[in-house]
């Protein structure tokens, strides 16, 4: 795999991801050479981390009625390394890799049914108020949520 930032030890880190979400690239995700188009990793990067943040219990209080914040995304990257055609079967990869004051930086991991690291990525993840938009500190819930994903589901 070429070298890339925010991985330090290849098999290392790729060991670490426990948690994943299947999909299935649609027709109208790839481009007119028959690849998945580019901009679409980023919507599967999106589905995954829902989909964690519901699985480590976030997402629910994000959206309760007494619930003060919500998840922006800061950054986001990611890096190529294997093509992506129509019908492929992929799962999305997603662990938390550290945890700030009012973030959350996540890696992202796409590998195809051959197992194979098609994708890689990460984001920070900043929880701000709703109604003045500025950042929020993790509540302790929140935050031993956040930290036990680490533990338990990044082996």
């Amino acid at each position: 795999m070429k070298n890339i930032s925010y991985i330090e030890n290849v098999e290392s880190w790729v060991s670490r991801f426990s948690y994943s979400y299947p999909i299935k690239v649609r027709f109208s995700e790839t481009d007119a050479f028959g690849h998945l188009n580019n901009t679409k990793v980023f919507v599967y990067f999106e589905e995954g981390r829902i989909e964690f943040f519901k699985e480590i219990g976030l997402m629910q209080e994000w959206l309760s009625s007494g619930g003060e914040g919500i998840p922006v995304t800061s950054d986001l990257q990611c890096d190529y390394l294997r093509q992506l055609y129509f019908d492929d079967r992929l799962n999305i990869f997603v662990k938390v890799h550290s945890i700030g004051r009012t973030s959350v930086d996540l890696h992202y991991m796409i590998k195809n049914e051959k197992d194979e690291v098609c994708i890689t990525g990460r984001g920070r993840m900043v929880q701000v108020h709703k109604k003045t938009g500025k950042p929020m500190e993790w509540d302790e819930n929140m935050k031993k949520k956040l930290e036990t994903s680490i533990t338990t589901m990044n082996i």
